[in-house]
């Protein structure tokens, strides 16, 4: 079947809504270039309005461009699979296990992927590890609400953190260089280093123009890149994603003397479509176009009921 018609979900009401409104516009732009019918959908806080939207735009596939909670966590991936609508990216039960960074840690660890140290702490519970080390929650993306805790550092985000959870994940900070890896279907476009004059990618450096640098391909020995890639792959199996992820890493080279360290932090199921985004800059480099992405996306697209 020739798939033409194509909405797309973007916005959302997560702390993320304004990079998927992005992600979204530019995704719509793209699947025009490649040919299809697009309708863009910003999505609210209703879902039956949600609902109703998808049958009056009668789409054969959605191409869902939401970040953050409701978008990337297996709740819509519900809805769209009640509806009988293929739709892009992991389905529900990959979503959901990616989004939650403790579960992602564990299934990771049961598959042999390196991971940092680490546990889930509940609020008000002292950290077990020395400083510094990093503070997340469990159920956010794109560095939203992370803390780097130093030596001599006043504050105390385990007590009062601006999270709406009552659990947070605690690691330890891993130096050295920060790697992202692009996965489609099954195979690795590539790793890309990237650099920040901030010190540490965090929401800014990711989406302020010029907050920060990418160096594609990233400029480490071969045996390393091929292991990233590797590990990429098998942190994308290990979740049961499908169609597009993007596997983040860090690539501790700071011993020397020694090999260098690779830990995989975390999958995004929903890697952003934007003008600074990762992905489409590394699939770029391999030769393949931001309209045949998102083309190879929709033709992939499917629902799991």
């Amino acid at each position: 079947m020739t798939i033409k018609r194509v909405t797309v979900l973007m916005g959302g009401a997560s702390t993320e809504r304004e990079v998927s409104l992005r992600s979204g516009q530019a995704a719509g732009k793209a699947l025009e270039e490649a040919a299809f019918t697009v309708t863009l959908v910003d999505v609210g806080r209703d879902p039956a309005e949600l609902v109703r939207t998808i049958a009056e735009t009668r789409p054969e596939v959605v191409f869902n461009a939401l970040h953050g909670r409701f978008g990337e966590d297996g709740c819509v991936q519900g809805v769209l699979n009640l509806l009988g609508v293929p739709y892009t990216h992991s389905g529900l039960l990959a979503s959901a296990a990616a989004m939650d960074k403790g579960f992602a840690r564990s299934l990771f660890e049961t598959h042999g992927i390196p991971v940092a140290k680490g546990r889930v702490l509940r609020k008000g519970e002292a950290s077990p590890l020395p400083r510094p080390h990093v503070v997340k929650p469990l159920n956010e993306g794109s560095s939203v609400g992370v803390y780097i805790l130093k030596q001599g550092d006043n504050r105390d985000p385990l007590t009062d953190w601006p999270f709406d959870s009552d659990q947070v994940l605690v690691e330890e900070f891993i130096p050295g260089r920060e790697l992202t890896v692009a996965v489609m279907g099954d195979r690795a476009l590539g790793a890309l280093e990237i650099t920040s004059e901030r010190g540490f990618y965090d929401y800014e450096a990711k989406y302020a123009q010029g907050g920060s640098r990418h160096i594609m391909p990233a400029p480490i020995p071969p045996e390393d890149y091929a292991e990233a890639c590797r590990l990429a792959v098998a942190a994308h199996r290990a979740l049961g994603c499908r169609g597009v992820s993007r596997a983040d890493l860090r690539y501790d080279d700071t011993v020397k003397g020694t090999r260098p360290r690779m830990i995989v932090l975390e999958v995004n199921t929903q890697p952003g479509m934007t003008a600074t985004s990762l992905v489409p800059e590394i699939a770029a480099h391999a030769g393949i176009s931001f309209p045949e992405l998102v083309r190879w996306m929709v033709e992939e697209a499917r629902c799991d009921g």
